[in-house]
């Protein structure tokens, strides 16, 4: 079919809504179960772009994590540390596929932020990765193909109205891409930019020690970049995001956003953390909020007498912001993206408090000598690519 009708727009004042093609061709998208929106849509078809990309970067397969437009997650399907599997809630699961790795770190390193998400996978979704979906708040999934078992699993999800979409790989749009505002018609090219080895060959500090491990990092920071609300910054580690802040109209507030975000991700893996006794029978929803409060200053809300009954089997002890700092020094092997230049050195002094020893930025800024002398300072290694990555 050429032609999708959708139930309404962005919301539910904003008739008649539907996706088409506008010259009259098929569309790449077949919809195997439940009734995907506008939005539904559009998380799916940017999600789908940023893993497709990152399969081809990498060679490994890929998933994402979509909330309003912008990516809450991203990675690559590396194997799963005990550790992470434990703080993803998927150690119950046993040794899990590639697709499952990958889509369990997407989810996994901002669950609060991925709850309620549409899914992108960059290959055919196996049995171990639906059966991960499944157990998570979703809206849906788009994939180039499902095994007809995972395909049964899924549309079991949501009493069988889980929105699963299948997307033609070999799809290839046009070069020329259009969209109204206002009345108004805008046209620009795609963004076709291939992030490879050659765009990150510019290393322009000190530090030019740059490890297989972390070049591949900057692939995953600028591809997720590529397909995220700006301004934005995205902090990655061992092959997976690890904390985006997106659409910030100042540069330092992504900086601070993700960074927080990735001190987050790894204080769940504290042993303070780790040995939280929960209530039985408490959801993994209910487990992330409580644990996001616990790792704040507002710990009172879910550890005063009369309250902390209601999530925990054992009432823990306060984990004091000392305690919090004095973890976050273990933190390092980071990788910070930018998706246009830091205009001060005040982000790579808050990047290094959440262990960022890689950089990778287009460069450009009349401060650029400020930039690279505080990397040089700190010992970081960075990459200017010269190609701003604003997406709109």
């Amino acid at each position: 079919m050429n032609e999708i009708q959708l139930k309404y727009g962005c919301n539910p004042n904003q008739k008649p809504s539907r996706i088409f093609m506008e010259d009259g061709s098929e569309l790449p998208v077949t919809v195997l179960n439940g009734k995907p929106g506008y939005i539904n849509f559009l998380d799916a078809l940017n999600g789908w772009q940023l893993v497709k990309e990152l399969k081809e970067a990498t060679g490994l397969p890929a998933a994402t994590s979509f909330k309003h437009v912008s990516p809450a997650g991203a990675a690559v399907g590396l194997p799963l540390p005990e550790t992470l599997a434990k703080i993803y809630w998927v150690d119950d699961l046993g040794e899990l596929s590639p697709l499952a790795c990958a889509y369990a770190r997407a989810r996994g390193a901002d669950r609060m932020s991925s709850f309620g998400d549409f899914i992108s996978l960059s290959d055919v979704c196996d049995v171990d990765t639906a059966r991960l979906i499944k157990r998570e708040v979703s809206d849906g999934v788009i994939a180039p193909g499902y095994t007809p078992e995972a395909l049964e699993i899924l549309k079991q999800k949501k009493k069988g109205n889980y929105n699963v979409i299948q997307i033609d790989p070999d799809y290839r749009p046009a070069e020329i891409e259009r969209k109204q505002v206002y009345g108004v018609t805008f046209e620009q090219g795609r963004n076709e930019l291939c992030v490879d080895e050659k765009l990150l060959s510019n290393v322009v500090t000190e530090n030019q020690d740059i490890p297989e491990a972390a070049l591949i990092d900057m692939k995953i920071a600028l591809i997720t970049l590529k397909y995220t609300q700006s301004n934005s910054v995205c902090y990655v580690k061992d092959g997976q995001a690890i904390g985006i802040g997106a659409g910030q109209q100042s540069r330092i507030h992504c900086t601070r956003l993700a960074g927080n975000k990735a001190d987050n991700w790894f204080l769940r893996q504290s042993p303070q953390v780790l040995s939280l006794q929960f209530k039985e029978g408490l959801g993994r929803a209910d487990r992330d909020n409580a644990i996001d409060v616990y790792m704040s200053d507002d710990y009172m809300d879910v550890l005063a007498d009369g309250i902390w009954e209601n999530t925990f089997a054992v009432k823990p002890p306060v984990f004091t912001r000392e305690e919090r700092q004095e973890w976050l020094k273990n933190l390092s092997g980071v990788t910070l993206g930018s998706d246009a230049f830091f205009p001060f050195s005040d982000n790579i002094d808050r990047a290094r408090r959440s262990g960022v020893k890689y950089v990778v930025q287009p460069g450009g800024s009349v401060r650029d000598d400020a930039v690279i002398d505080a990397c040089n300072r700190y010992g970081m290694a960075m990459v200017f690519t010269g190609i701003r990555l604003f997406h709109h």
